[in-house]
């Protein structure tokens, strides 16, 4: 069962035994980082603490038009109970797992169970994460892998809103991170270094931004050779080069 979202219940939380949702859509392949092409079902869940000007999922957040668009919350997001959500993903025909967003980890005491259920089920769970919110022992332990993107200059964030030095150590203590970053230019490549030198952050992935195939293969080729120079791994954006900036694929 699900039901609309007005505006004001929208920051995030979700009551005990319902979540936020966005989509839920698959399957489809993993279109970015250490998992790249891997067929996986997608839970995108609503409510973001971060406002990133090239975010490419402004739907999950953008009430007031900050982007260029103002989406509405009653359209966009519903709030759905876990039992439903698991058994939509599970009629989806996968056995793998990505929780996205928005922040997700915004939400995850209401998302145990969901992954309680993929996990008795030996579904690999993946969670997209900007690294601004600590996950917590039990979520650490259902979830393969943190996909954890910290944002950087490019985003548009400020410091205060996109840096969290003790949730990306965090991160990291877990032994379940890959960190993932977006980087439109070379001078990118030195504020993520900063940010890896002085977390320990292993193993890095550099992704270009773009919603557009010729823009991400640009910056590919841009970012390469520098990205090869500093030992780290490259990753495209799948998704994007097969469909398009489509939504729910």
């Amino acid at each position: 069962m699900s039901a609309r979202i007005a505006p004001e219940e929208v920051g995030g939380a979700a009551t005990v035994g319902t979540l936020i949702v966005s989509e839920i859509f698959g399957p489809t392949f993993q279109g970015e980082g250490a998992s790249i092409g891997r067929h996986c079902v997608f839970l995108r869940l609503g409510g973001c603490n971060l406002h990133c000007r090239w975010c490419d999922t402004p739907y999950t957040w953008d009430w007031t038009g900050r982007n260029g668009r103002a989406y509405d919350p009653r359209h966009e997001l519903h709030r759905m109970n876990v039992t439903s959500v698991w058994e939509s993903l599970r009629s989806l025909g996968s056995t793998s797992l990505v929780v996205s967003g928005g922040e997700p980890l915004l939400q995850q005491r209401a998302l145990l169970p969901v992954l309680e259920c993929a996990s008795q089920a030996a579904w690999s769970i993946e969670i997209e994460t900007a690294g601004t919110v600590a996950p917590d022992a039990d979520t650490i332990a259902l979830v393969s892998r943190f996909n954890a993107s910290p944002k950087l200059v490019n985003s548009g964030n400020t410091v205060t809103e996109r840096y969290r030095p003790e949730v990306l150590d965090a991160l990291q203590r877990s032994g379940k991170a890959a960190w993932k970053f977006v980087a439109q230019t070379l001078p990118d490549l030195d504020e993520i270094g900063a940010l890896v030198d002085r977390h320990s952050l292993a193993p890095v992935y550099v992704m270009p931004e773009g919603i557009e195939p010729d823009v991400i293969n640009a910056r590919a080729q841009a970012l390469a050779e520098g990205v090869i120079a500093r030992g780290w791994n490259l990753t495209t954006r799948l998704h994007i080069l097969l469909y398009g900036n489509r939504r729910g694929i």
